[in-house]
């Protein structure tokens, strides 16, 4: 059966409160399942190549209107001894052509922040199913678009954000579903990432030496920079926010209800450019008004009570580091770097007697390692991003293959990425408190966690 014919005829619950999703073909999980991609940048290919090793899995085409990126991308399918793809790279707009071809089931959309929203729209119009990659929204109507856009077509979309599946993070979900942390009171995370070398780059010079964006930019710094030019929000929620809501149920027995941001000076881009041994103070990029703050920091409120900081710092000089805490009435972690275990910390009370002392994170995360970890470990091995690709790859194409509901979903990927717009009109306000949409249009109420129960990704 043709893949749009069983779209007119078959659907699949996803749940008792959920809409009606079509999962593509009529598919076994033996089966083969058709994914395109459209953006193969460097993300895009970091996709791509977990795609390539999966033997269940064709790519029949590509689309990024990069010629530099459209060949290192075939060089991989040369690596695996994989067909070329069909390549759509005439233009913006020509991803549409291959969102008309008849063969897909799926697309993974890796493109600059702006086409995020469109592209995913037109995917799912055409009912392919879209694996998406985080950013924070541009407007808020984006928002409500993708969700009314996925119920009216039936169509499913997953946010692909990958550090949900980071091992010390579902470590400590799975604490917290054992009762350890108690009742949850307070979480914090963000995106704490000196971004100063990717943020100026031309790609001549090192990959950490250029002073250069926009036109002269290579890969994100022809497109990132601008919105640190143009914009002043907690520009990129999901990697902190994401995991926060699978602890608290956001979307599940919970939501996000209102949220507040404020903004430091901006200094860290201007002083970068002018110390830089490619820059200088009389350099054209010294001398533009960045308008996104060095630090931004947005509290949010929860339905249940709970509250959550979320913090935004990319434009210093810093160790990579999300600040992940999470804090309950028997129990605090506390991240403090790249996501080694012996980085973190935590505090039990009364498991640890009322020594009042941090004790390493290292062994309580060993001994609560999530299930799918210890499940999948060896095949993570070498994925990009500390094994997190992996899994996140794999939730998107074993959902699909299942035709299960997906772990993360359009109401996540819609409510996270509304927190870039709202903050902006938070801090435009001077802070003032702004009330977040119910994207489930109260969904919410009844809907259950299913985020990394057992095997369900």
């Amino acid at each position: 059966m043709k893949r749009r014919d069983f779209i007119k005829t078959t659907t699949i619950a996803a749940g008792a409160v959920m809409p009606a999703y079509n999962f593509g073909k009529s598919i076994m999980a033996n089966d083969r399942l058709s994914v395109a991609l459209i953006g193969v940048g460097l993300r895009g290919q970091n996709h791509l190549e977990e795609l390539l090793l999966l033997g269940d899995i064709d790519i029949p085409a590509i689309a990024d209107p990069d010629e530099r990126m459209i060949g290192d991308a075939l060089k991989l399918f040369e690596k695996y001894k994989r067909s070329a793809p069909q390549v759509y790279s005439k233009g913006n707009y020509d991803y549409k052509n291959l969102l008309s071809r008849k063969d897909l089931d799926a697309v993974m959309i890796c493109t600059p922040w702006e086409w995020h929203i469109p592209q995913a729209l037109d995917a799912v119009k055409a009912r392919i199913i879209v694996g998406l990659e985080v950013c924070g929204a541009i407007n808020l109507q984006e928002c409500w678009d993708i969700v009314e856009a996925s119920e009216k077509y039936k169509t499913p979309v997953m946010p692909l954000e990958n550090v949900c599946y980071r091992r010390d993070v579902l470590a400590v979900l799975n604490m917290a579903r054992k009762g350890m942390f108690g009742e949850l009171i307070h979480a914090r995370g963000g995106y704490e990432h000196d971004l100063r070398g990717v943020l100026f780059n031309d790609g001549i010079t090192p990959y950490n030496s250029g002073v250069e964006f926009g036109e002269k930019g290579f890969s994100e710094a022809k497109w990132r920079t601008n919105h640190y030019v143009n914009r002043n929000a907690e520009l990129y929620p999901t990697h902190g926010l994401g995991p926060i809501a699978n602890y608290l149920d956001i979307n599940r027995g919970n939501r996000l209800v209102s949220l507040s941001s404020m903004s430091s000076k901006s200094l860290g881009l201007n002083k970068y450019i002018r110390e830089h041994k490619n820059g200088g103070p009389d350099h054209p990029n010294a001398k533009i008004n960045f308008k996104q703050g060095d630090v931004v920091t947005t509290q949010l409120m929860c339905a249940n009570g709970e509250t959550i900081l979320l913090t935004h710092d990319t434009s210093l000089q810093r160790p990579y580091n999300l600040g992940f805490r999470l804090q309950g009435t028997e129990g605090l972690w506390e991240d403090f770097g790249w996501g080694n275990a012996d980085q973190g910390w935590v505090y039990f009370e009364k498991l640890m007697e009322h020594s009042h002392k941090w004790d390493s994170s290292e062994k309580w995360i060993k001994e609560h390692d999530h299930p799918l970890w210890q499940r999948w470990e060896k095949e993570a091995e070498g994925a990009g991003h500390g094994g997190m690709d992996f899994f996140v790859v794999r939730a998107f194409i074993e959902s699909i293959k299942a035709r299960k509901e997906f772990p993360l979903d359009v109401y996540d990927l819609a409510t996270w990425y509304s927190i870039t717009p709202l903050s902006e009109k938070s801090i435009a306000g001077g802070g003032k408190a702004v009330r977040i949409p119910d994207f489930t249009k109260g969904k919410w109420k009844s809907r259950k966690p299913v985020f990394g129960f057992g095997d369900n990704y």
